[in-house]
């Protein structure tokens, strides 16, 4: 068996531990590759630009290192297994989303001073406790944000995909956006970009949002018709949007949310963490073990709900 790797170091080193008996080669993340180079394993990057080609070795698995794999094509999807690193980063982008929640509601960083304010020792400031939560998707990023989201005494409902139970106890699961964008304090966006999520929120939906709204998007910029948000942070609507991810990506110079005043603006940065690189190889090795073992493997994609 041969693993076709688009990361070596570490990654590759791992792969050899994990398949003693494989042979482990590094291709590269873009351009042809060599004529002679073929695998029934591809780990890969969603960024590489021959990833049709390299399908097309005989790959029967294919491993993406990130969460979402919209936009891949067709043919990368369909005949094959594909997994991804699901879970990997729901630590580091639940912290991020309370981060900001709490940085609408303390007035951060506008209080931090420099010289003497024109009154010491008086603000009027929020808090989370008693705010409600709205999240759409309830996987395991959702899940990690609601879960510290009630700890800080949020009530959280939440929108998924399936009328399933919510995994997190204490978690109050909405049949609509109808029900859950009129009750919103804080509306976080944790759901996967398909054809039933692209522009979940468009000016039907920003009319229903509760007045003075703080939305934050750590999913994918498809989920929002940025026109419409911009016409909702414009009149107040929506009071902020702090958004991690934008379409497109990276986002052109001068495009109107780098200076918006109500837009905190990052790029796609939230999943950044110390431990990210460890967990992910963590999940890769123990796919590996299972291929090689001819067990189910975690993390499976389907390819037509395309998550």
């Amino acid at each position: 068996m041969r693993i076709l790797t688009q990361t070596g170091g570490g990654v590759a080193e791992a792969s050899r531990a994990a398949a003693p008996s494989a042979e482990v080669s590094v291709v590269p993340l873009s351009g042809p590759v060599d004529s002679g180079m073929a695998g029934q394993v591809l780990v890969a990057s969603h960024r590489a630009d021959n990833l049709v080609e390299l399908c097309g070795r005989g790959v029967e698995w294919v491993h993406f290192f990130g969460t979402g794999v919209d936009g891949m094509p067709a043919e990368v999807l369909e005949g094959r297994i594909v997994t991804c690193s699901r879970g990997a980063g729901s630590v580091p982008i639940s912290e991020w989303a309370l981060a900001v929640m709490l940085a609408f509601e303390k007035h951060l960083p506008d209080t931090f001073v420099r010289e003497p304010p024109q009154r010491w020792s008086w603000a009027e400031l929020g808090g989370l406790s008693g705010r409600t939560l709205g999240l759409v998707g309830l996987g395991g990023i959702g899940s990690a944000i609601a879960a510290r989201a009630l700890a800080f005494g949020m009530d959280v409902r939440a929108l998924r995909r399936t009328e399933a139970a919510s995994p997190v106890a204490g978690v109050q699961v909405v049949s609509s956006v109808t029900e859950l964008l009129p009750a919103s304090d804080h509306l976080v966006l944790a759901a996967p970009a398909t054809q039933r999520t692209r522009h979940l929120l468009d000016d039907a939906a920003f009319g229903l949002v509760k007045p003075g709204v703080h939305l934050v998007n750590i999913a994918r910029g498809a989920l929002l018709d940025q026109d419409a948000l911009r016409r909702s942070l414009d009149d107040g609507r929506v009071a902020r949007a702090s958004l991690d991810v934008c379409e497109p990506e990276p986002l052109p110079e001068g495009h109107w949310l780098y200076s918006h005043p109500r837009v905190r603006l990052s790029p796609h940065i939230s999943w950044s963490s110390p431990e990210l690189g460890g967990r992910i190889v963590e999940l890769l090795v123990d796919n590996v073990r299972r291929f090689v073992a001819g067990q189910p493997l975690e993390g499976i994609v389907d390819p037509v709900e395309g998550y």
